[in-house]
């Protein structure tokens, strides 16, 4: 099966194909800097994708809303320290590099600053000496091929010289690298956050567990998509750049069983979303695999696995606020995101979260 494919209806005139129907105006104050102190005290929005009906909670109140059975998705990815400050060989010019796929080994998918000094044959110096890098070829859209050179352990010395690599939105300095971490993190991989995440703390998850939720853990590595503003007009031809992902057998029996049970299944995050919806066969059932993905889900698309979706507030006209659109409604998501601007939520990486959901309880 084809990960690149994906099965939107692309022939209804009446979609929302425009980026720009995808705008909405965000005050700059509104864009979080900081992550809070207690990840699970952010505000929750809860927004019924039928309906458009919205209720206001903090985070930790989003156990009242799963139910016994539910099988939540969460990614387990780690972010690694992908951000390197070095300076090029012979001419002691500042430089950037920022890690975003490993093709083999030492060899490195990259972004570079600046992208016109450093042509294939430049090599960079980081810190002391104790790593070095040659660019080795240009690929798509001006990405870098880069080979690195070191003594030791590869992930201590990135550990030791490399930093997070926040988005550019946010100016403030992390002083704990763990608050860009999910508490669940576990295999290196990523270039950001997934981002829904952040919002669990052990103790949030271990009440859901008891509660009789199941807790299925997958991997999606995140990387260039998340970087990249959709930059042409029809939303057709925006080209999504691939990620790695794997779903173990365990995590796919969960999700399973939660399917053929009658129950839902809740991801955290976009990327979960996109792990299991590319993951999945045409009935919606999964089993054991890895691959990697370019799946593009816009409104027309059809969900094959996932329910319902706990996620962040995202940029305008971005391919995650038109993915939540073809989950609840383009018009429903704007209406939500316009509410949340005028009671004061937090926006993007370290802001507050959503829930579209198709139970509405009374609370």
């Amino acid at each position: 099966m084809s990960t690149n494919e994906n099965n939107n209806e692309l022939n209804d005139p009446m979609l929302g194909l425009r980026t720009s129907d995808y705008y909405f105006d965000l005050p700059q104050e509104l864009i979080a800097q900081d992550p809070l102190e207690d990840r699970a005290a952010s505000k929750l929005l809860v927004m019924d994708k039928e309906t458009g009906a919205i209720q206001h909670h903090v985070f930790k109140d989003i156990i009242d809303y799963l139910e016994p059975g539910d099988c939540l998705v969460l990614n387990n990815t780690k972010v690694i320290p992908a951000r390197l400050y070095g300076t090029k060989e012979g001419t002691g010019a500042g430089c950037e590099i920022l890690l975003l796929k490993r093709r083999e080994n030492d060899v490195w998918e990259t972004l570079v600053k600046p992208g016109k000094k450093l042509r294939p044959g430049a090599r960079v110096t980081f810190g002391d000496g104790r790593l070095k890098a040659e660019i080795l070829e240009v690929v798509e859209d001006g990405n870098r091929l880069v080979k690195f050179y070191y003594d030791g352990i590869w992930e201590e010395v990135l550990d030791s010289l490399g930093e997070m690599p926040l988005p550019p939105y946010i100016t403030h300095k992390l002083q704990d690298k763990n608050m860009y971490q999910t508490v669940y993190a576990k295999f290196d991989g990523s270039a950001a956050a997934p981002t829904a995440g952040l919002h669990f703390t052990t103790e949030l998850l271990d009440a859901i567990e008891k509660k009789g939720i199941d807790l299925a853990y997958v991997t999606l590595h995140v990387g260039l998509g998340t970087f990249r503003p959709v930059k042409v007009d029809n939303v057709l031809e925006h080209h999504m750049h691939t990620e790695w992902y794997q779903v173990t057998q365990e995590a796919a029996d969960k999700i399973n069983k939660a399917k053929e049970s009658g129950h839902r299944v809740i991801c955290v995050g976009t990327t979960s979303c996109r792990t299991i919806e590319s993951a999945a066969d045409e009935n919606g059932h999964l089993k054991e695999c890895s691959d990697n993905t370019s799946i593009f889900i816009y409104p027309g698309y059809k969900f094959k696995v996932l329910d319902c979706l706990i996620t962040n507030f995202h940029l305008p006209e971005s391919t995650l606020v038109m993915l939540v659109s073809a989950l609840a409604g383009r018009d429903h998501v704007l209406n939500a995101y316009n509410e949340a601007i005028k009671k004061g939520y937090r926006f993007f990486s370290f802001g507050d979260a959503c829930f579209f959901t198709d139970k509405m309880p009374d609370m």
